[in-house]
């Protein structure tokens, strides 16, 4: 259980400064995007609050933070096990009878998946704020017309489903990051080739099961 609580903390209080500054301009962009098709089509910009929460909650706040997470936590994770195993520091723990992937993979993948949803709520909290900043201060709508809107579309539903992807998400990155770092061969070289190799297929994993998810849970 120490080594856990050491990976949650490592994992996922370290990765919120991160995940904080992507959500505010990922809700700013979004409120300013919105407004900008609004006025387009001429709709009343008086369902700006619930158009950011909408693509929030159910689409930004998992996705992008999930993509954030991949970088900077999947890459540390299989440069950690890649330079360990390149170093043979895991056949020692074999050689000692205990088991890397007990106690090494374990907390790890445990990790991720219990601390991606969470940063997710922060990320999805943080991103509203950050839409309802654009919206008072660049859009002239004014912050109770933004959370009524806000407040009228909003589904426990949608957040669950947001969370429920997060998961599931984590969990896919840290077992790739694991494998990846388990399977690293050939010195410092070997090891970057293995970040980046595991970067770059926990993104592409989590863009196909997003659409997977997507037209399971959202069915139109």
């Amino acid at each position: 259980m120490r080594v856990l609580f050491e990976q949650m903390y490592s994992i996922g209080v370290m990765s919120l400064p991160l995940i904080v500054i992507i959500a505010i301009f990922v809700g700013a962009v979004s409120a300013w995007q919105a407004a900008y098709q609004f006025k387009f089509i001429g709709a009343p910009l008086r369902y700006l609050g619930q158009a950011v929460g909408k693509a929030v909650i159910i689409e930004l706040g998992p996705v992008l933070s999930t993509l954030v997470f991949a970088g900077r936590v999947g890459a540390g994770i299989t440069a950690e096990l890649g330079t360990m195993k390149v170093t043979e520091q895991i056949d020692a723990l074999d050689a000692m009878g205990i088991s890397p992937n007990r106690y090494l993979m374990m907390p790890r993948v445990l990790s991720c998946m219990l601390m991606v949803p969470l940063l997710v709520i922060f990320a999805d909290f943080v991103a509203i704020i950050g839409g309802l900043i654009v919206s008072v201060v660049g859009v002239d709508v004014s912050s109770e017309t933004y959370l009524n809107g806000f407040r009228s579309s909003f589904r426990v539903m949608d957040l669950v489903n947001g969370l429920f992807k997060a998961g599931v998400f984590g969990l896919v990155i840290g077992l790739v990051a694991c494998f990846e770092g388990f399977r690293t061969k050939g010195g410092a070289e070997g090891v970057g080739e293995a970040t980046t190799r595991s970067v770059v297929i926990s993104m592409v994993l989590v863009l196909v099961l997003d659409f997977l998810f997507t037209i399971l849970l959202f069915r139109i």
